[in-house]
């Protein structure tokens, strides 16, 4: 097996000492360097294709520089979205990611977290799934840095990020009132998940009576949104509109809605959550909730290195959304 290149192999090849090939690869007082020397140094090190031994830095830093991401699903658009930007950031600052999907699992996430914490990583981002508040305490409990990201809960003092679940809400619901939308039907999961349930809420608190719950288990969602949207449009007094708070819900409302025939704008408008391209793709281009996705991941990745740093006082982050409205909310005149 070929030996592995050292900073005392390029030291040697270079003609200087260790301590400078080290500065210069760490890029430490560089000033103080002869840049003619410090690009010798780095040619030389590119030429030898030198890898720098993580396991070493580790043990002298007492950091592995890496970040555990856990995610509610990556198949859905939002947790790739969040973590490609949560990556992209992360790199920016020296840190690489380790990823993990939850599946919206309590048990699967307490194994990717026992897995990240047994792999040394400096600090976790998650999306926690519901009933987790045993894994929050546990994370508290062993010392090590975490901020939580479009989830969280209000029970439990922690860093997190998120959006104002219940004013975004209530932008979908005025704009349908504002377009002579008077009876609406919310699509919502079945959950004890605080963000989601404040879409709820911000949704019937403007529309009080007028407003109809249809709960998803997830589990059975397309079963449950067929049987939502069924609900809705019995009996004398159908809903005019359609609110889902998820962008997996619009589109398996999308789907029904279409195979019953019902043209939207036109006998049935449609607002949905997060974007998706399935939303541009539909022949009346949906209107949607705006999360500000980079502001969010930016925002998680500097909080938990801030905590990595001084593990000091705990942060939180709420932003605003944009409603983008298009064909689907919208009757033409």
């Amino acid at each position: 097996m070929k030996s592995r290149v050292s900073i005392k192999t390029i030291a040697e090849q270079v003609g200087v000492s260790t301590a400078l090939v080290s500065y210069v690869l760490n890029n430490k007082n560089e000033n103080r360097i002869n840049k003619d020397v410090a690009a010798k140094i780095r040619k030389t090190a590119k030429e030898l294709n030198y890898q720098p031994n993580q396991i070493a830095r580790s043990l002298k830093s007492q950091k592995t520089q890496t970040i555990g991401l856990i995610v509610a699903d990556i198949a859905n658009p939002f947790s790739s979205q969040i973590a490609r930007i949560i990556e992209d950031e992360a790199k920016k600052n020296g840190y690489s990611v380790i990823f993990g999907s939850s599946d919206e699992s309590e048990k699967k996430t307490h194994d990717l977290i026992t897995l990240f914490v047994n792999r040394q990583v400096d600090g976790l981002i998650v999306a926690m799934p519901e009933h987790s508040e045993d894994q929050i305490l546990y994370l508290k409990q062993t010392g090590i840095p975490f901020v939580l990201i479009d989830r969280y809960f209000p029970t439990i003092p922690a860093n997190y990020v998120a959006i104002d679940n219940y004013n975004a809400a209530g932008k979908a619901i005025r704009h349908l009132l504002a377009n002579g939308h008077r009876r609406v039907g919310i699509i919502s999961y079945k959950t004890s998940l605080h963000h989601l349930n404040e879409r709820v809420r911000g949704a019937v608190d403007l529309l009080k009576e007028e407003a109809m719950v249809g709960e998803v288990r997830i589990d059975h969602a397309q079963e449950d949104v067929i049987k939502a949207i069924d609900k809705f449009l019995a009996g004398d007094n159908p809903v005019d509109a359609i609110f889902a708070t998820t962008n997996l819900l619009t589109i398996d409302g999308l789907k029904y809605i279409n195979s019953l025939g019902l043209k939207i704008p036109d006998q049935l408008a449609v607002v949905g959550f997060d974007e998706t391209d399935a939303f541009d793709l539909f022949y009346a281009p949906v209107t949607y909730v705006k999360q500000p996705m980079t502001a969010l991941g930016q925002k998680s990745v500097k909080i938990l290195l801030d905590a990595i740093e001084s593990n000091g006082s705990i942060e939180s982050a709420i932003f605003d959304t944009e409603l983008i409205i298009r064909k689907s909310s919208v009757i033409p005149r």
